[in-house]
């Protein structure tokens, strides 16, 4: 069944409430208040409803009025929506993009990105972490479009890879954890002795990876990588982490850097599938090498 209710009635309905009154919404809509009044008559006898309650000095709505406002103006957010996007898709420019990373790179580095990439389109960007093996299965299984992990051989021709950079990485403990207190070097038997604070692989189907611990070391799993800080300061255990995030925690004599253990560089790639190539992505494949920092 085909209905009077129309967008441009509910643009008027929406002006009049905002701007207060009819001539004042007539003047927005570049309209006659008369014409204005005709139109919310000719949908009052329409629907078969009183939208307006004219009763007063000046018209207020009835609740039947107030209902079309509230739900017609979602359909009038929808309809923009809709329009902006085959508006981005007509012009090859994806809706949306996500950017999977591995935990050891800090989000923020990410940042630049968002404003930058305003400036092209209306694409909207979702930075998603993972953990280890989690990172390549949300960029196979396509939760991601890009991802910035560390860098391993990849023997598959459907992936891309560009070097993007490399993050040092410490050892480092609470101040006052034991481990500062041993005699000796800091080898595979020390480290062995040991709880270390892991980062539980975010893989659903795929075979999880563990980094740095040993068979039969005592371990804490912690979810994500903020709790895994959190640990390390609250000496529960001994751990690695980004020198750019040890760094203060150490300034500040919440944590110290373990004797003997030299910081590990470790190299990152942007990595991302060649098919589906839109503009966003294309553009962030250009831009992201040129504004990551050399070392994080």
């Amino acid at each position: 069944m085909n209905t009077p209710l129309t967008l441009e009635a509910l643009h008027i309905i929406d002006a009049i409430d905002r701007r207060g009154s009819f001539t004042a919404a007539a003047e927005e809509l570049d309209r006659v208040p008369s014409s204005l009044s005709y139109q919310i008559q000719k949908l009052e006898q329409e629907l078969d409803i009183v939208i307006y309650d004219r009763s007063g000095h000046r018209a207020k709505l009835t609740k039947a009025g107030t209902l079309l406002l509230q739900k017609g103006r979602l359909l009038l957010s929808a309809a923009n929506q809709l329009v902006d996007e085959a508006c981005a898709i007509a012009n090859g420019w994806e809706l949306d993009l996500t950017i999977a990373y591995d935990g050891i790179v800090p989000v923020k580095t990410f940042f630049p990105l968002v404003d930058a990439l305003a400036k092209k389109s209306a694409t909207q960007l979702k930075f998603q972490e993972e953990i280890l093996a989690g990172s390549w299965e949300s960029l196979s299984e396509g939760r991601a479009d890009l991802l910035v992990t560390p860098v391993i051989n990849v023997d598959n021709p459907q992936y891309k890879m560009l070097p993007i950079g490399a993050i040092e990485m410490v050892w480092v403990a609470a101040a006052d954890h034991y481990v500062h207190k041993r005699s000796g070097i800091f080898d595979l038997e020390a480290q062995r002795k040991y709880r270390i604070i892991a980062i539980a692989d975010t893989a659903r189907s795929k075979p999880t990876k563990s980094i740095n611990i040993l068979d039969k070391q005592d371990r804490l799993t912690v979810s994500n990588f903020s709790a895994k800080v959190d640990a390390l300061s609250n000496g529960l255990g001994i751990g690695t982490l980004p020198n750019s995030v040890a760094a203060p925690l150490i300034e500040r004599g919440v944590l110290q850097a373990i004797s003997d253990t030299p910081p590990q560089t470790v190299a990152l790639g942007l990595f991302w599938k060649r098919d589906q190539m839109g503009k966003a992505k294309t553009w962030l494949t250009q831009q992201m090498p040129k504004m990551w920092p050399k070392t994080l």
